[in-house]
């Protein structure tokens, strides 16, 4: 296995932890912001942020890695895991391994 330096400068404990959330919910319709903050352990903002670092959207004249799509479904964030990222994350080393 890999780790997060070996594949991407963005590729964080974080971003990794959200990776593998997001690999191992269901496919079909993505994950409520509140649910991932919940399997995380972090609120809103925190994952916010870090998710729109993981997105396609240009932060500083630069596009995101696209691995992941958050969109707003009337009142409610919807978190989606882009195959870029599912691809990514299909190469994480388990939890335990990445830090040890």
């Amino acid at each position: 296995m890999t780790t997060g330096t070996d594949l991407d400068p963005l590729l964080d404990p974080l971003s990794q932890a959200i990776l593998r959330v997001l690999a191992d919910a269901p496919r079909d319709g993505g994950v409520s912001l509140p649910w991932l903050g919940k399997q995380l352990g972090l609120g809103a903002s925190v994952l916010m942020r870090q998710l729109t670092r993981m997105g396609s959207a240009a932060l500083g004249g630069v596009a995101g890695p696209g691995w992941v799509r958050v969109v707003q479904l009337k009142d409610r964030w919807v978190v989606h895991l882009e195959p870029a990222g599912r691809a990514l994350a299909a190469g994480l080393a388990p939890p335990n391994e990445a830090l040890a």
